[in-house]
């Protein structure tokens, strides 16, 4: 792990330069480590697939400070830290019909797939969160199976509609509420995935793992879904 000074009042750490379930659960388990331990001086702390971003209140302490008590947590970690976090085990309902999946035909031209296998394969896999950004509540999955790797779009949306599960390169996730996107869209889950009883709006965490789970379109609707 390498400590990097950014400007006056951030570091970010390097764990690795390899997208891995490793990785991704060193930076799980340190990220609610260093989130708790430093909970006094800390104003934000930010992970992702290989780092953690972290940002302390200047009014609180110092920079040099901050960096020695960080390496000090850091000490604690072990190779098998990531075997001693909690993991949340997720399933989400969504509904792959044509209607909400809108790039259901590009992705089977791209894969050489029916859609319907495209469908099998999503579902198929345990998905870890490896990182959680873009927009509140939008969490980055991976990885997918390699039969369905997709190119982001080349001409993105204005407009993702709320609850659109989509694929790119080997990730997936879900749109929580409208907004602009470039990822391929191949369904729509019918559940609110935004918790404003948390600081980051999600209900995904680093380290949790998240299935999906095909349903029919009586069963969106009755949920709550939205076409």
């Amino acid at each position: 792990m390498n400590v990097n000074l950014v400007n006056e009042n951030s570091v970010i750490i390097y764990f690795s330069d390899t997208v891995c379930t490793e990785t991704a659960d060193n930076i799980a388990y340190a990220y609610h480590l260093l989130r708790s331990e430093l909970s006094d001086t800390l104003l934000d702390i930010v992970p992702s697939y290989t780092s953690i971003l972290l940002s302390c209140n200047l009014r609180k302490t110092g920079l040099r400070s901050f960096v020695t008590r960080i390496r000090s947590i850091l000490k604690q970690l072990d190779k098998s830290a990531g075997e001693q976090l909690e993991r949340k085990q997720i399933l989400l309902p969504v509904f792959y019909g044509e209607e909400v999946a809108l790039d259901h035909a590009e992705v089977s031209e791209y894969a050489g797939l029916a859609f319907s296998e495209v469908v099998k394969l999503h579902t198929s896999e345990c998905y870890r969160v490896f990182a959680i950004g873009f927009a509140p509540g939008f969490a980055f999955l991976g990885n997918t199976h390699p039969d369905i790797t997709m190119p982001r779009k080349a001409n993105p949306r204005l407009k993702v509609p709320p609850g659109s599960v989509a694929i790119a390169d080997r990730q997936t996730a879900v749109y929580p509420r409208q907004s602009p996107g470039g990822w391929q869209v191949i369904g729509r889950t019918p559940l609110n995935l935004l918790d404003l009883s948390q600081n980051s709006l999600s209900k995904f965490a680093m380290g949790d793992e998240v299935r999906f789970q095909a349903i029919d379109r009586q069963t969106f609707l009755a949920l709550g879904g939205e076409l």
